[in-house]
């Protein structure tokens, strides 16, 4: 017997176990699903230079990287149980046991993790572990001495004939039992909500330069376009009529609010733009919209801030922290906890049914998703997600700027064009935006509308290009007349910095 039929006894049995528990996952909650359940544990134990460059090298792939790999490993593994179980089944069904009950000790280690997330790992395991023992059997051949020779090679016929059978059997039905797990997991759509007006709306946004300035970011972000970076593998889908906002710690009167009490409350509509720290110099992981909800400060006065609390730890429905700055939530800035984007109610990918927006500060530090509950409390006494991973604690937003036309590395037509982007330099503001085409000196470029402080600004600078490879580079000043680093960074630990230069080539 070759070697190729237990290898692919133990990665039959352990698709098999997967997508069993996948499907069992999509009805009691698809987070505990064994391949994401150990996904999310790698990325919570990934150092953080090593998660910098997936996302630097991956972008918004980066989830779908990790859980391939985390696939691969474990069929790799499942096939080396197959291996060791052709001498010794009781072995590899024992290494299989550990693996599946890896898969379950994930689950049950996550923030919010509950008794039930066990159960996909349980189904996997008996899934997994009934498969390997039937396909071992159909990979037995007749064995005996030279005389049953005859006997032997037919025997192997039907034993490569059986497992054959068996393998396409186990294939078809893991392929019907992942499918069902995700078109369950998709099924669960969020609730649609009636949004109230604001009791404070914002200005009517003005119009922007994309559509006269091809190329450049538009004014508003389409929430369909806005980045998302998160360590969810997946998207938590929140019962709006169930789920509540607590808020406590530090303070007088503690209380709770449904959903329907949080949304009656006097809500304020502001642009915001909202920057990840992990954005690269000239990156995308930046998005302008128009949030509506109700602001912290208010909730924490209804509160009523007691001692010297420094900071409000921020809670997700999955366990996840963040910690904000109290100092910069009472300074008078739009934090808010959004229950609307653009018009409409959250979506899940970014949220519903409510999240923290903090003008001015990167998402890590003040962007929770899903939020449930706010405690006013100490950076001495409690430690947030990234906190603990040695990110900064007070990360306000590095004034930027991004070159979005022309394309690095494209090729356009000499004569009359524009170089645009968009800068930003939140709760500061936008002063200018200069231009250096090849070893040029820096040209002011005209601006777009000004939407306020805490909203990127678009600009643009008239170029007659000439025949040649061209060097462009641009930065931005803030209205305090601060310019923005050349001093190179890394997103870790509070954000990148740098001057972005692009090379096009003029034809």
């Amino acid at each position: 017997m070759t070697r190729l039929r237990p290898a692919l006894s133990g990665i039959l049995a352990a698709i098999a176990g997967i997508a069993a528990g996948h499907l069992v996952a999509g009805f009691l909650d698809p987070a505990a699903s064994p391949v994401l359940a150990v996904g999310s544990t790698v990325i919570d134990l990934t150092p953080t230079p090593l998660k910098e460059w997936a996302i630097a090298t991956f972008g918004t792939n980066d989830k779908a990287v990790l859980q391939g790999s985390v696939l691969i490993v474990t069929l790799a593994l499942a096939a080396v149980a197959g291996l060791v179980s052709r001498r010794r089944l009781a072995i590899g069904v024992g290494f299989l046991v550990l693996l599946t009950g890896l898969a379950g000790a994930a689950a049950l280690l996550r923030p919010a993790a509950r008794p039930v997330d066990a159960v996909p790992a349980v189904v996997a395991m008996a899934v997994g572990v009934a498969t390997l023992v039937w396909l071992a059997r159909l990979t037995r051949t007749a064995s005996g001495d030279a005389a049953r020779r005859t006997a032997r090679a037919a025997g192997a016929t039907s034993g490569r004939r059986g497992f054959l059978a068996g393998a396409l059997g186990v294939t078809a039905l893991s392929i019907l039992a992942a499918a069902g797990g995700q078109l369950r997991s998709g099924a669960q759509a969020v609730k649609k909500v009636v949004l109230a007006r604001p009791t404070d709306p914002a200005a009517p946004l003005p119009t922007g330069l994309e559509s006269t300035v091809p190329g450049v970011s538009p004014l508003r972000t389409p929430t369909a376009s806005f980045y998302r970076v998160d360590t969810n593998l997946t998207v938590p889908k929140v019962d709006v009529d169930s789920w509540t906002l607590e808020v406590d710690g530090m303070v007088e009167r503690p209380f709770t609010l449904t959903f329907a009490e949080l949304a009656a409350l006097p809500l304020i509509e502001r642009d915001i733009t909202m920057t990840c720290v992990s954005n690269e110099v000239g990156g995308g992981y930046i998005g302008a919209a128009r949030w509506l909800g109700v602001r912290l400060a208010d909730l924490l006065d209804h509160a009523g801030v007691t001692g010297s609390p420094d900071q409000v730890l921020s809670t997700a429905v999955d366990g996840f922290t963040i910690s904000t700055p109290l100092a910069v939530v009472r300074d008078g800035r739009d934090a808010m906890v959004a229950i609307g984007m653009n018009g409409t109610q959250l979506t899940d990918v970014h949220g519903f049914p409510a999240r923290l927006i903090t003008p001015g500060l990167y998402g890590f530090v003040g962007a929770t998703k899903w939020l449930t509950k706010l405690t006013l409390t100490t950076y001495a006494a409690e430690q947030a997600y990234w906190t603990r991973r040695k990110w900064a604690t007070d990360a306000p937003i590095k004034t930027s700027a991004r070159i979005d036309t022309p394309a690095p590395l494209s090729t356009i037509t000499a004569g009359r064009t524009a170089i645009g982007g968009v800068a930003w330099a939140q709760h500061r503001g936008v002063g200018t935006v200069e231009v250096k085409i090849d070893d040029g000196p820096w040209q002011q470029t005209r601006l777009g509308p000004d939407v306020g402080i805490d909203y990127w600004r678009q600009w643009y600078l008239p170029w007659d290009a000439t025949p040649g490879l061209h060097r462009l580079s641009v930065r931005a000043t803030d209205r305090a007349g601060r310019l923005q680093s050349s001093d190179r960074a890394t997103p870790f630990p509070d954000g990148s910095s740098g001057i972005q230069e692009v090379v096009v080539t003029v034809a």
